[in-house]
C-alpha cells in the first residue's frame, strides 16, 4: 500500500472528470450552467496534498496520469479542460504546500483558498460552462470539501494523531 494516497488521487481525478461528462449541469436563474459535480472537486485538492506527502514532487506526474486516463474515460473536452485547470491550480497548490512550511491543516486551507478560484475559472471556461457566477458557485462548492478535510486534519493535529 506504498502508493495508496497517490492511487486515490489519480482515481478521484478520473472519477470527477467522468462525472462532469455524464451529470448534466443545473441551469441557474440567471441562465448560467452550474455543474453539481463541482461539490466534490475540493476533495481532489486535499487528496493531492496527501499524495505529495507520499511521493513528493512526483505528484505532478500523478496529476498528468489522471488527466491522460480521463481523456479516454471522460469526454475529451472535459479532460482537456481538467488538465489545463489542474496544471495551473496544482502548481499553485504545490508551491504553497512546498514552500510555506506551515502545518498540514494550514497548507490544506491556504492552498485551497488560493488554487480553487483559478481552477474553477480555467475549467469552466474551457469546458463551456463559463460565467462569473458559475465560477463563484463552483469555487465555493469546492471550498466546502476542503474546509471539511481541513477541520478533520486540524483536530488530528491538536491530538497529535496527524
Amino acid at each position: 500500500m506504498k502508493f495508496l494516497q497517490t492511487g486515490i488521487y489519480i482515481a478521484l481525478i478520473v472519477a470527477v472528470n467522468w462525472a462532469f461528462s455524464v451529470v448534466d449541469p443545473v441551469i441557474l436563474p440567471n441562465g448560467a450552467a452550474w455543474p453539481p459535480v463541482s461539490l466534490i472537486v475540493g476533495f481532489i485538492f486535499v487528496s493531492r496534498d496527501f499524495a505529495q506527502r507520499e511521493i513528493g514532487h512526483w505528484v505532478i506526474i500523478a496529476m498528468l496520469a489522471g488527466g491522460a486516463i480521463s481523456y479516454f474515460m471522460a469526454s475529451p473536452q472535459i479532460a482537456m479542460a481538467s488538465v489545463a485547470a489542474f496544471l495551473v491550480a496544482e502548481f499553485i497548490d504545490w508551491a504553497i504546500y512546498t514552500f510555506t512550511g506551515r502545518t498540514l491543516s494550514q497548507r490544506i486551507l491556504l492552498s485551497s483558498i488560493v488554487a480553487t478560484p483559478v481552477d474553477s475559472a480555467v475549467f469552466l471556461y474551457m469546458a463551456g460552462f463559463g460565467s462569473p457566477f458559475a465560477v463563484l458557485i463552483q469555487t465555493l462548492s469546492k471550498l466546502v470539501g476542503a474546509v471539511i478535510v481541513w477541520w478533520i486534519v486540524r483536530q488530528r493535529e491538536k491530538t497529535g494523531a496527524a
